[in-house]
């Protein structure tokens, strides 16, 4: 069996993270021959639904107190227990802050090895018995390291981005297992406050997204950006020093601290480029920079430049697009 630890956005559905780690489930299993099962903590609401269409037969729910505020060191632990009792070939996980940390609370306990930031796990000559190896990302994202994973039960958490999924036929039935873990840890951390996600066009959704570093100067230096965004149906992001100085908040960071992007078109306004920024941003299809410092990075990196100041570029291309669009 691999089992799969998903996530759920705030309205209950499944996130599209899990929704990748999934198809790469599925995947694997098939190579070895056994079904994928799912883990989830909280009420089953919708989520037995589509599981079942995405070919999982049986979901294991995780129920007690401690595991509502969302500790990762209890998760850890509950997955621990159901992990040594399911005995699965391999957990797969999403590569989110909160499973990457509650996986390693479950290798800890365990003992075993945990291998992170995987974009690939594949199985070795001898199935489920020998080394498996696994593709997966160093700094920052900026290297891939190829790596034999062997241990009893594999536990990977996967990158975002994996292969389109291959066809699968949905179960033919859905069993749901409560699980009321018995929990000896203090947590470690808890939940003190829900934020709605912003509606409408997100940083990992959008087709063009407009950053600002600190070239843009302060909060103010943003409305340009914002109005740029808004004509060619794109959302606005920042550097690590646009949240540092508060021009910014930290949901609207690119950068290996922030959120990993991959849009159409990124455009990096007065932003130097280092190495955590270029992380998230390296998967844009195009970059546009525009900075003073022909030397910077982001410059030298980027498809195309404009050497000038964010304030004397931007105003002339949003007049321009207006005046080409009626607008």
């Amino acid at each position: 069996m691999v089992l799969v630890v998903v996530e759920r956005d705030g309205d209950g559905t499944l996130t599209e993270g899990s929704a990748e780690v999934l198809a790469a489930a599925r995947d694997l299993a098939e190579s070895l021959g056994v079904p994928v099962e799912a883990v989830a903590v909280g009420e089953p609401g919708d989520l037995p639904d589509d599981l079942v269409k995405r070919g999982v037969g049986r979901l294991h729910l995780l129920t007690h107190e401690l595991l509502d505020d969302g500790s990762p060191s209890c998760l850890g632990e509950a997955l621990a227990g159901l992990v040594a009792e399911l005995r699965p070939a391999a957990v797969l996980a999403p590569s989110t802050d909160r499973s990457t940390e509650a996986m390693a609370w479950a290798a800890a306990e365990l003992g075993m090895p945990l291998a992170t930031a995987c974009t690939e796990v594949r199985p070795g000559q001898n199935g489920d018995d020998g080394a498996w190896e696994v593709t997966r990302e160093r700094a920052g994202g900026i290297l891939l390291e190829d790596a034999a994973l062997t241990a009893p039960i594999r536990l990977c958490t996967l990158r975002p981005g994996s292969p389109a999924p291959s066809e699968t036929a949905a179960a033919d039935q859905m069993t749901v297992h409560v699980v009321v873990p018995e929990l000896r840890a203090v947590p470690r951390a808890r939940l003190v406050e829900r934020r709605e996600r912003a509606a409408g066009m997100t940083l990992t959704t959008a087709p063009v997204v407009v950053a600002g570093g600190r070239g843009v100067g302060s909060s103010e230096g943003y409305a340009v950006l914002e109005e740029l965004a808004g004509l060619v149906g794109g959302a606005v992001g920042c550097s690590r020093v646009a949240t540092n100085n508060g021009w910014r908040p930290h949901a609207d960071q690119v950068g290996l601290t922030g959120t990993r992007i991959s849009p159409d078109l990124y455009v990096a306004c007065g932003i130097s480029g280092a190495t955590q920024h270029w992380v998230g941003c390296m998967n844009a299809r195009s970059i546009l920079a525009v900075n003073t410092d022909p030397e910077a990075p982001m410059v030298t990196r980027a498809t195309w430049a404009v050497i000038g100041d964010v304030h004397e570029v931007l105003p002339a291309v949003v007049d321009e697009i207006r005046r080409r669009s009626g607008r």
